[in-house]
């Protein structure tokens, strides 16, 4: 594992559009075309990091809490070839054991993360209402062995003002995490970038 932070996409990017399958359902998510008005939350994630794993249970709270107010949708971008842990069949186990009130789509080609400039899981995006960014980063202050509580602040606070026609702060701080597992060959020119220095 590669600890990798965010590459912290500019504010203000447009959404990339993407039709991905629920690993549920196998049907097609189409974004942004199918999202209801309103923000979009686009979250990388996958089933075995532990990063993700210290966060899931708050990521299903998020769903819930949200329903209805944020379009959200995950992905899983990781060549499950390198971790079998992330594959369709299993990230389908995870999202039925935390009861995600959205898709969890798989990213075979890993042309989604690379349009996203993902880097790391968890990685966080949120769209406003004119599917520009407006939130990207961290989901809260906590991470594996550090003592803030997992809240999910940070991205709550984000959606909750763009859900009152406000902006986010824009002092936002990036996610870490393990680096997305690249099938080989793909790995983009910017993951370099994005590697924590130790």
């Amino acid at each position: 594992m590669s600890l990798t932070a965010s590459t912290m996409m500019e504010l203000g990017t447009e959404i990339p559009s993407f039709a991905l399958p629920d690993v549920r359902t196998g049907k097609m998510v189409h974004v942004p075309e199918q999202c209801a008005p309103g923000p979009i939350l686009v979250m990388f994630i996958c089933k075995h990091c532990p990063y993700v794993i210290h966060v899931k249970s708050e990521l299903a709270r998020i769903g819930r809490d949200y329903a209805g107010k944020v379009a959200i949708i995950a992905i899983s971008s990781n060549d499950a070839g390198y971790v079998a842990e992330d594959s369709p069949e299993k990230l389908k186990e995870m999202a039925e054991e935390l009861g995600f009130h959205f898709p969890l789509c798989y990213d075979e080609t890993q042309d989604v993360a690379t349009s996203f400039t993902a880097a790391c899981t968890p990685d966080i995006f949120l769209f406003d209402k004119d599917r520009k960014l407006a939130y990207r980063g961290q989901i809260d202050g906590s991470r594996p062995g550090n003592t803030i509580p997992v809240d999910g602040r940070d991205l709550r606070a984000a959606m909750d003002a763009l859900l009152k026609g406000a902006r986010p702060a824009t002092d936002q701080h990036p996610a870490t995490g393990c680096n997305i597992k690249w099938k080989p060959g793909k790995q983009p020119v910017y993951y370099h970038s994005a590697l924590v220095k130790k």
